[in-house]
């Protein structure tokens, strides 16, 4: 039960990063965004090691630097992806990507979850697409098959992030989370370089937005990384990927923007899926 409180929490405070990183990504160059939540991350996590019990250790830290590689590609890839305006193909490309590769990943390993929760997990798999449709069918259609595949690889990209994770040693504390920042920072600075991009977010006033955006993702990390030690990588991971409805509701409140009704359904959905899994 505490993985999947943890995990389900994880999802919620996953989706609201995503919320006031898209404000930062309206405002500031999609790069820069992405390597100072990196940044942010790291500072916030670094006065948290020696305070919390574990300690660095090779295969804790490789795992962690792996991790980080494989999310920071992600991250890239998914704000790539969104700049070309096709949210109902990236959106759920990527978010149920995101789930299915755990998923397949920890039944292959051995994972047997019990019945009631397989059903819980196919839920919220049907769940992650609904709410993250969008309206207006005719951008399918318009979308690249470029879009489509960086919106896969993305998925892929956080997916493998969430299975390296879960094979961080339980004694390893946060510091795959710190060398899992770093490698991902690293990952962004080289590529602005290669590109000659500059990693000034630009104004508009997004430091705000990008540092909250920061703190939060590193704060889901951390509750998925806890999650992931305490309960099997088919649950925790299928219920950190509804991460889209919490965004969708914040949408909703905040910025006043109105839920189709398959999302509205889809949100539904995922409430059943957690009710599902956590009574198995």
């Amino acid at each position: 039960m505490t993985a999947i409180l943890l995990a389900t929490t994880c999802a919620v405070v996953y989706g609201t990063a995503d919320f006031f990183g898209g404000l930062a990504t309206r405002r500031s160059r999609v790069l820069a965004v992405v390597f100072l939540t990196q940044v942010t991350g790291l500072v916030c996590v670094l006065p948290l090691l020696p305070l919390l019990p574990g300690a660095p250790s090779v295969a804790g830290l490789a795992w962690g630097m792996a991790a980080g590689l494989a999310g920071g590609a992600a991250v890239i890839l998914f704000y790539r992806a969104l700049a070309d305006g096709v949210m109902s193909v990236v959106a759920p490309t990527t978010a149920t990507t995101s789930a299915v590769l755990p998923v397949a990943a920890g039944l292959v390993m051995g994972e047997r979850p019990e019945p009631l929760a397989l059903g819980g997990v196919a839920l919220a798999l049907l769940a992650v697409l609904l709410v993250s449709r969008a309206t207006g069918g005719e951008e399918t259609g318009r979308a690249g098959l470029g879009t489509v595949l960086r919106a896969l690889a993305s998925g892929a990209g956080f997916g493998a992030f969430f299975v390296l994770l879960k094979h961080v040693p339980a004694d390893a504390g946060l510091w795959p989370l710190a060398g899992a920042r770093f490698m991902s920072a690293v990952l962004v600075l080289v590529l602005a370089l290669a590109l000659r991009r500059t990693l000034r977010p630009g104004g508009g006033g997004g430091m705000p937005a990008i540092m909250t955006a920061g703190v939060l993702d590193m704060a889901a990390n951390v509750l998925f990384l806890l999650a992931s030690q305490r309960g099997m990588l088919v649950l925790v991971s299928v219920l950190a990927s509804l991460y889209p409805a919490s965004t969708l509701l914040l949408a909703r409140f905040v910025l006043g923007e109105r839920l189709n009704m398959v999302q509205t359904a889809g949100v539904g959905l995922a409430l059943g899926a957690v009710a599902l899994i956590a009574g198995a």
